[in-house]
């Protein structure tokens, strides 16, 4: 066999194993959005061919005139969306806004206890939530902050600040502090060093830290569950009122699933240029 026939022979085998692995690791979703089109008479059977329908996506956007024991009619799934939105968006601007100037101090500046510092925002996130929910939730009740959009948000920074910081901290350090000088050189005021210079070149870098920040927020299930009620319900905590003791609706759970993941999916999709360089390029150092 020679070698042009055993380069293309490993090419052949190498494509067939990736389009293998895409396809199982694809496969949860295709069974979750087949679920969600399954009827309640069928959800228990594992037939790819089924009779599909939109009932469950119906039932839980317009609501659902059949009650039945134990079962919420209508589960309000529109305002829930619109919470974990709202939530998830301002968790990743309060982020941005903090973020940002405490990456570019961290990479900038030299001071004592500079990398404890750095340690310290990382730590936060490696933390389990289950550690910190008990005192935050007497801590949130005694401020009057339970059950709302500001304590959710605010709590949402042990998820998402870390994050940013880290990876743009990464994305500073990449740019020479000679283009800096060179603009003070010709006069440039600091804060417009910063906004005019600074973030354009590390635009891939906040696309992608900020799109992986919104990912997490929005999937958090701990924090929205003990610190948030019936105000403030996102689509992770929702999609529990369709078990129920009398019966657990999988199909309508996995409609909910479906529709939850269409922000992310859209914005993974119009970022999807500075996503690419910003995962590449991104990388953590130290």
């Amino acid at each position: 066999m020679d070698a042009t026939l055993r380069k293309r022979l490993i090419g052949i085998f190498s494509d067939g194993f990736l389009v293998l692995y895409f396809l199982f690791a694809l496969f949860p979703i295709v069974w979750m959005v087949l679920v969600s089109l399954k009827s309640t008479d069928e959800l228990f059977t594992t037939q790819f061919i089924f009779t599909p329908t939109l009932d469950n996506y119906q039932a839980i956007l317009f609501g659902d005139a059949r009650a039945s024991a134990g079962v919420i009619a209508r589960q309000e799934f529109p305002r829930n969306f619109m919470n974990s939105f709202i939530v998830s968006s301002g968790a990743v601007i309060v982020s941005l806004l903090v973020g940002v100037p405490a990456a570019y101090a961290l990479a900038r500046y030299n001071f004592k206890g500079k990398e404890n510092l750095a340690f310290t925002f990382l730590s936060f996130r490696f933390a389990p939530e289950l550690v910190v929910i008990i005192p935050l939730s007497l801590i949130y009740r005694q401020l009057g902050l339970y059950d709302s959009y500001f304590g959710i948000i605010w709590v949402y920074q042990l998820v998402t600040l870390p994050l940013l910081i880290w990876v743009l901290r990464s994305y500073f350090e990449d740019i020479s502090p000679d283009i800096e000088q060179a603009a003070m050189i010709d006069g440039y005021p600091w804060h417009r060093i910063f906004i005019q210079i600074l973030l354009p070149l590390v635009r891939p870098g906040l696309a992608a830290a900020a799109l992986l920040a919104f990912v997490f927020a929005w999937n958090n299930f701990i924090f929205p569950l003990v610190l948030g009620a019936s105000n403030v319900q996102t689509v992770t905590v929702s999609a529990l009122g369709y078990i129920s003791s009398a019966q657990a609706f999988f199909n309508r759970m996995a409609a909910a699933a479906v529709i939850s993941s269409l922000p992310q999916m859209l914005l993974a999709l119009s970022i999807q240029r500075y996503l690419i360089r910003g995962l590449s390029f991104g990388a953590v150092k130290g």
